[in-house]
C-alpha cells in the first residue's frame, strides 16, 4: 500500500473559532498549517470519521469523497453504522489519491481524522497515525486528545451550524475545515460533492448545505 507521511510532525493544536455572527466568521492562523497536498510528494491519504448516528458522519463523508472526485482525484469511501438511526455508533472511511488506489475499503491506519462526538471513537485511536492531522468538534467532544501525537485542529462545529441555523449542519461545517486545512479537496469540489450526495427528496436543504461549507471553509482560513 502506498502512503505518504505527514510533512513533518506537530505538536500543537490550532483552534477555529466559531463564526459568530455568521456573516463574520473568525479566521485564525493554525500553529502549524498542514503542507498542502499538492505540494508534497504523490500518494495515498487516508481519513476516518466517527461519530453518533444523526450527526451527518456518512453525508460528511460522501460530500468530501465526491468532491475530491469532482477534482479529477482518485476516491474510496467505505460507511458503516450501527442498527439505529440515531445515538448509534457511524464511522465512515475516504482514502483520496492522485494515482490508483492500493488501500483496502477497511484501514488498519489513516493519516487524518474528523471527531464529531467523543462516543465510539476510542477504538479509532490507536489508528491515527503520528503526526496526522484531527480535527475535533469541540461544542461536544469530551475525551482526552493527544497533541504530541498528532496535529490537533479544535472546531465548535456544532455551535458554528447552530448559528447557521441548523446544529445537523455541523458535519458540514467540518467537512468544510477539512478541505481547506487538509489541501485535500477544494471549496467548488465540496460544493460539487454535495450536490452530488444530496438526495432528491433532501433538496430544500442544499442552500443550508451550502452555506455550512462556506463557513467551514472560511473558518478554516
Amino acid at each position: 500500500m502506498s502512503r505518504v507521511e505527514p510533512a513533518s510532525p506537530v505538536e500543537s493544536v490550532s483552534r477555529v473559532e466559531p463564526a459568530s455572527p455568521v456573516e463574520s466568521v473568525s479566521r485564525v492562523e493554525p500553529a502549524s498549517p498542514v503542507e498542502p497536498v499538492s505540494s508534497q510528494a504523490t500518494g495515498e491519504r487516508e481519513l476516518m470519521l466517527t461519530g453518533i448516528g444523526g450527526q451527518g458522519v456518512q453525508l460528511a463523508a460522501q460530500v468530501i469523497a465526491q468532491g475530491a472526485t469532482a477534482d479529477g482525484k482518485e476516491v474510496l469511501v467505505f460507511g458503516s453504522y450501527g442498527g439505529m438511526m440515531r445515538g448509534g455508533n457511524t464511522d465512515s472511511t475516504v482514502v483520496i489519491s492522485d494515482q490508483p488506489i492500493e488501500a483496502p475499503p477497511v484501514l488498519s491506519s489513516t493519516w487524518s481524522a474528523i471527531l464529531m462526538h467523543h462516543q465510539f471513537w476510542a477504538p479509532l485511536q490507536e489508528r491515527i497515525r503520528d503526526g496526522g492531522l484531527v480535527l475535533v468538534n469541540t461544542s461536544v467532544f469530551e475525551d482526552e486528545l493527544e497533541p504530541d501525537r498528532y496535529q490537533v485542529v479544535e472546531v465548535p462545529a456544532t455551535d458554528a451550524a447552530t448559528d447557521l441555523g441548523n446544529p445537523i449542519l455541523a458535519a458540514m461545517v467540518m467537512a468544510g475545515v477539512y478541505g481547506r486545512t487538509s489541501g485535500l479537496v477544494s471549496l467548488d469540489g465540496l460544493m460539487e460533492g454535495m450536490h452530488r450526495s444530496v438526495p432528491p427528496y433532501r433538496q430544500q436543504l442544499v442552500e443550508a448545505n451550502e452555506a455550512a461549507l462556506a463557513a467551514g471553509w472560511e473558518m478554516a482560513a
